[in-house]
């Protein structure tokens, strides 16, 4: 016999995506949805790679420096373990977490819990980077942000890498990435 879940007290959890190029807002737009949430009481939870020691070793930290203090983490399960009591769960730099990212947040989701997760959507070769294009997929509502090119001053997309290093994961700031539109990001070389 089938019984109907009575789903009208039943909280609904549900995943937002918020993406774009480094130096877009990403894990500002993440935080400012952090403090919302935090102003109407919910019990936030947030999260972030733990290779991911730039600006500090456990705040997430925006290029305007706004931060907030997180749980550096080595992989994506502990979230589900960590978070179990939240309403709310951030995770900033996506891209850099294991493939069982997707499955984490849709765990999280069918809790109850609103997951917010940020990350860049294309590594510095502009392919699609890490477990986001699997999470824009999977999310209820998606963001995706645009820095402005540093060479022509039009939207920019595309995150350039200024040097030749080609590890897909190097961590750095504007010595090392600076945001292109399309049209500079293809032009490359030439523009330096």
């Amino acid at each position: 016999m089938f019984i109907e879940p009575n789903i009208k007290n039943e909280r609904r959890g549900w995943i937002e995506v918020i993406c774009g190029s480094m130096f877009s807002g990403k894990t500002e737009e993440l935080i400012r949805r952090l403090k919302r949430a935090k102003i109407a009481n919910l019990k936030i939870e947030i999260f972030k790679p733990a290779v991911d020691i730039r600006y500090h070793e456990q705040n997430i930290v925006s290029h305007d420096e706004n931060a907030v203090l997180s749980v550096p983490i080595d992989h994506s399960s502990f979230i589900l373990e960590l978070a179990k009591d939240a309403d709310v769960v951030g995770i900033d730099e996506a891209q850099f977490f294991d493939n069982q990212l997707p499955e984490v947040c849709d765990q999280l989701a069918l809790r109850g819990i609103r997951v917010i997760v940020a990350g860049l959507d294309m590594d510095y070769t502009a392919k699609p980077f890490g477990q986001i294009p699997n999470l824009l997929s999977k999310a209820d509502y998606i963001t995706k942000l645009h820095a402005i090119c540093v060479r022509c001053g039009n939207i920019a997309n595309y995150s350039y890498r200024k040097t030749t290093d080609d590890k897909q994961v190097m961590l750095g700031n504007k010595d090392i990435y600076e945001p292109r539109c399309r049209v500079c990001y293809q032009k490359g070389e030439m523009l330096k």
